[in-house]
């Protein structure tokens, strides 16, 4: 993957903003980011639920889904998972718009910048030294005979889980048409490489730079202890086949945490590479070790 190029970025004339719901903090910082663009006479265009939820009257009440299609710039603000709501939007409609995330929550392994930095940020996007990560993204699929319910991008993890009240599930892994493995236990994580400080990491999985073309396929509480997270290329499809021929036997493919699926006996569940990465805007004050060291707290006693 090539390194963050700042020439990536075109001329922004218009930004959409997508705040977090039910932040005080998001919807402060959505109000500076508005006063801030009709300054420097950028349009904006506000996400019709966060326009709602502040009191702002849209220019065009274009929705998560359509915005992206719309601006030159996406601007994030909340957490995670706000930036992972807006990352299948960009992905479908193949618009290639770069994403500026600003964390105004807690956690914020994606979402980089700090809320003070915000608007140092968004001017180095228009004096054109803002350079840019690119994180490959997945494509899912549910398989349902020759019917697919479900297709999905991804920039974290597909989770194939069972539901509380099942037993053991067992699901079958392969790899080009190879069998890999069988797995039996609660499910299993098929993160990307940004991913796997998610669930993943949470699961036991090993942390992967987000430069590395890679799948983590982890076991989530595996029945066999000798069953063990494994990183593969991502250069082929994974198919996951889970067996419910069982009674009560119950699972649910999860996209990023922002769609669930109840899979049915002889559904197969198809993760491949998209064709193309998210582009999300470097914080210029720290590099992903930074990231890393900050929230896991290494180096602390």
């Amino acid at each position: 993957m090539p390194d963050p190029d700042s020439r990536l970025l075109k001329k922004v004339n218009s930004i959409g903003i997508v705040g977090r719901a039910e932040s005080p903090n998001a919807d402060d910082a959505v109000r500076d980011a508005v006063i801030w663009a009709n300054k420097q006479n950028i349009r904006t265009f506000i996400e019709s639920d966060t326009a709602l939820r502040i009191g702002l009257t849209p220019e065009q009440p274009y929705s998560r889904d359509e915005l992206p299609n719309h601006v030159d710039l996406l601007l994030v603000l909340g957490g995670d998972g706000t930036l992972l709501s807006v990352a299948h939007p960009v992905a479908c409609h193949d618009c290639d718009t770069p994403i500026l995330a600003v964390n105004c929550g807690s956690l914020g392994f994606l979402t980089e910048i700090r809320r003070p930095e915000m608007l140092d940020v968004l001017a180095s996007v228009l004096n054109g030294t803002a350079t840019l990560d690119e994180r490959r993204m997945f494509r899912a699929r549910v398989n349902r005979g020759s019917e697919v319910v479900a297709d999905r991008f991804v920039l974290n993890d597909v989770v194939i889980g069972k539901s509380s009240g099942s037993p053991i599930v067992d699901l079958s892994i392969s790899v080009r048409g190879h069998f890999v493995t069988s797995s039996r236990g609660d499910g299993v994580i098929l993160a990307t490489p940004t991913g796997s400080t998610a669930y993943n990491l949470a699961a036991g999985g090993p942390i992967v730079h987000p430069t590395v073309d890679a799948v983590v396929i982890t076991p989530i509480a595996p029945h066999t202890l000798t069953n063990r997270p494994i990183v593969l290329c991502d250069d082929a499809p994974v198919v996951v086949t889970p067996d419910l021929t069982d009674d009560h036997r119950e699972i649910a493919a999860s996209f990023d945490g922002q769609l669930s699926v109840e899979l049915q006996n002889g559904d197969i569940v198809v993760i491949e590479r998209a064709n193309n990465p998210l582009r999300v805007i470097r914080s210029p004050s720290r590099n992903y070790f930074s990231v890393l060291r900050e929230k896991l707290k290494w180096g602390e006693r």
